[in-house]
């Protein structure tokens, strides 16, 4: 149970990184090359992209955790304990490929999107009427403003849940087994658990979903012809 253990938590962790490089690039092509959109994202490209990010999860734990998958409880010290031990060359690779290098993917994404949807936004200010001027200028502000605060609050959320873990292994190399650390831990679990309400909330559709299902309006039989969009 305890090597299940590690392989699931290390699996859904990789592969919910993954979701949120996916996600990147999907927002990337819809902002900076709409026209060619349907074409380079269709459904066939997003169901294998989405089992190469799992088949990847899976390959990678499986590397990075054989120790244990072989002989398992081989760290353990005593009955009912669930240890595990990385080398300080697994863990850096692990800090490159798990954190540094799809935060900068990320970042790099995102960066490009607010700056095409600021171009956008922009362009259409300069293209209205004097009569319109002053409505279009409120609406380019506001993209603006939309584009920056989704591009901080899904960079600010990851930094803030997977920062803290990784700074502590810098000085602590056992930092999963450290009763003292459990806190850290827990927020860069929780990092799996937000990353579908953040990117769900930005989508009114969704918001009103849930709003039937709380308010208990989707047990009414005419539940089904609600309109949500």
């Amino acid at each position: 149970m305890c090597s299940v253990y590690w392989y699931l938590t290390g699996n859904i962790i990789c592969a919910s990184i993954g979701n949120i490089v996916l996600i990147s690039v999907d927002r990337y092509v819809a902002i900076c090359d709409p026209l060619h959109y349907r074409t380079r994202i269709t459904v066939k490209r997003t169901k294998l992209s989405v089992c190469l990010c799992w088949f990847y999860a899976i390959f990678y734990w499986s590397l990075y955790i054989k120790n244990i998958l072989i002989e398992p409880g081989r760290y353990n010290s005593c009955y009912g304990e669930c240890m595990f031990v990385s080398s300080d060359i697994a863990g850096i690779i692990d800090l490159f490929l798990a954190f540094i290098v799809p935060l900068s993917v990320i970042i790099v994404l995102y960066m490009r999107v607010f700056v095409a949807a600021v171009s956008q936004a922009r362009a259409m200010r300069s293209h209205v009427t004097s009569v319109t001027l002053q409505h279009s200028s409120n609406q380019a502000k506001k993209s603006e403003l939309k584009a920056a605060r989704t591009l901080g609050v899904l960079v600010v959320v990851f930094l803030l849940c997977y920062s803290p873990f990784y700074c502590y292994y810098l000085a602590e190399e056992n930092v999963v087994n450290d009763p003292s650390a459990s806190t850290v831990i827990i927020i860069f679990y929780i990092n799996s658990c937000l990353n579908p309400l953040i990117y769900a909330l930005f989508y009114p559709w969704f918001r009103n979903a849930v709003k039937l299902i709380v308010t208990l309006q989707v047990f009414k039989h005419n539940s089904c012809e609600a309109n949500i969009l």
